[in-house]
């Protein structure tokens, strides 16, 4: 029984993790209706940024303080995003309103390539490192309780903690906040927000923002577990069957999807794994997401589209 807490405890917090990207693209397909292939490499992008300055900063003013390095780097960090998702928003979407769901995509794909190659540029090839003080030894908890206790990565934890923390706060907003009254009147019907004075292209701009930030924050996160390197733009591809599974225009979907694929993978790799030589964790969230696609192809919390011709 310990080591099935401990395997499930490891599947939610993994999956927590995959849900913060997945929200990134929930966020801005329900403002613009664009799937926004860029996340995995605006995860990579932000990441590049943050390692880059915490190294950068302490040598150009003159310190020696890693968490003033970790706070100023990603407040630089930030800033780069919002001008990434501004840049986005003025160049390439704006020119690009009410065109096809495919031509949009095609949109998102060369601003992945174009990031990638400017991510290079600006910061590199090497592998980085970002040091925010996440400890890596493990805990052992409920000794007392089960034989051995149950062992729990302080990693993840504090991780799933900082990634659960976003998203509450990101729920506020759109639930409290006008802007983000206007962000869900905007996804429910950009015509008829229009209609009612809400500029279009700034809540584009905002919602870009708040993808870039949430990037930000998934980008220092997996960055400081697996090290800032270019394979780190192939996470939304893990994100991708959670977006699936809980729908693209879900924000509760892509929490609770990712919570499923997460604990998902962790138990079938575990107790089915050693049935079929193991390697299930790779493949488990696709196969999961086309069967979601089979007999319900919006997602377990998405909206049902009907087109009356």
């Amino acid at each position: 029984m310990g080591y099935f807490l401990e395997t499930l405890l490891g599947g939610l917090m993994t999956g927590m993790l995959y849900s913060l990207v997945a929200l990134g693209f929930v966020l801005i397909f329900k403002a613009s209706g664009v799937f926004n292939f860029a996340q995995g490499a605006m995860v990579l992008f932000a990441a590049l940024a943050m390692a880059r300055f915490a190294g950068w900063l302490p040598k150009w003013l003159g310190f020696e303080s890693v968490i003033l390095a970790n706070v100023l780097a990603f407040i630089a960090a930030g800033i780069i995003m919002f001008a990434v998702a501004w840049m986005i928003e003025r160049l390439v979407l704006r020119h690009l309103v009410n065109q096809e769901g495919a031509t949009l995509l095609m949109a998102t794909l060369g601003i992945t390539y174009f990031l990638d190659g400017l991510g290079q540029t600006i910061f590199g090839s090497d592998i980085y490192k970002i040091d925010i003080g996440m400890p890596k030894e493990p805990l052992i908890a409920l000794e007392s309780t089960f034989q051995g206790g149950v062992l729990i990565n302080k990693e993840d934890l504090i991780a799933a903690v900082i990634a659960a923390a976003l998203v509450a706060l990101l729920t506020l907003f759109f639930q409290k906040t006008s802007t983000g009254r206007a962000l869900r009147a905007v996804a429910d019907d950009h015509q008829a927000a229009q209609s009612i004075g809400i500029p279009l292209n700034r809540i584009w701009v905002i919602v870009w923002c708040v993808a870039g930030v949430v990037a930000l924050v998934a980008g220092m996160i997996w960055g400081s577990k697996l090290g800032v390197q270019f394979s780190l733009s192939s996470i939304a591809l893990r994100a991708l069957p959670v977006v699936i599974l809980g729908g693209l225009t879900s924000v509760p979907g892509a929490i609770i999807g990712g919570l499923i694929i997460g604990v998902g993978e962790k138990l079938s790799e575990v107790y089915i794994g050693p049935m079929v030589g193991g390697g299930i964790e790779i493949w488990f969230a696709y196969m999961l997401a086309l069967v979601v696609l089979l007999f319900r192809p919006q997602g377990l919390f998405g909206e049902k589209i009907i087109d009356r011709v």
